[in-house]
C-alpha cells in the first residue's frame, strides 16, 4: 500500500504557472505508473497526463499538450506536474494516482492509489 499526498496547488493568474508535487510514503512507487487527474465543479473526473515507471514513456491528454509536463524524482519518492500558461477552464482540483501493473493507463480504474487532491485556482 502507498500513501500519496499532493500538495503546491493554489491561486494563479490565467498565463500563470504552477507546479504540483505527488509525495509517496509507505511504498516506493519507483516501479508504478504515475498519473494525474482533476476534477471542476460539477464535472467528472478527468485525465491529464501520466509517466511510465521507467520515465521514458507518456501520456497526455489533449488540453495538456504543450502545457502540462510530468516528471517524478526517484530519489525523493515523488512526483510533478509543471503547468505552464494556465487558463481558467483548469481550474479544478488536482489528483495523483499510482499504477502498480504496469499500464499507462488513462482511465481512474487503472489506478490504484490516489492521493488526497489540491486545488487550483486560475483567475481570468
Amino acid at each position: 500500500q502507498v500513501q500519496l499526498v499532493d500538495a503546491g496547488g493554489g491561486l494563479v493568474q490565467a498565463g500563470g504557472s504552477l507546479r504540483l508535487s505527488c509525495a509517496a510514503s509507505g511504498r516506493t512507487f519507483s516501479r508504478s505508473t504515475v498519473g494525474w487527474f482533476r476534477q471542476a465543479p460539477g464535472k467528472d473526473r478527468e485525465f491529464v497526463i501520466a509517466i511510465m515507471w521507467s520515465g521514458g514513456h507518456t501520456n497526455d491528454a489533449d488540453f495538456a499538450k504543450g502545457r502540462f509536463t510530468i516528471a517524478r524524482d526517484y530519489a525523493k519518492n515523488t512526483a510533478y506536474l509543471q503547468m505552464i500558461n494556465l487558463k481558467p477552464e483548469d481550474t479544478a482540483v488536482y489528483y495523483c494516482a499510482a499504477d502498480f501493473n504496469g499500464r499507462l493507463g488513462s482511465t481512474m480504474e487503472e489506478y490504484d492509489s490516489w492521493g488526497q487532491g489540491t486545488q487550483v485556482t486560475v483567475s481570468s
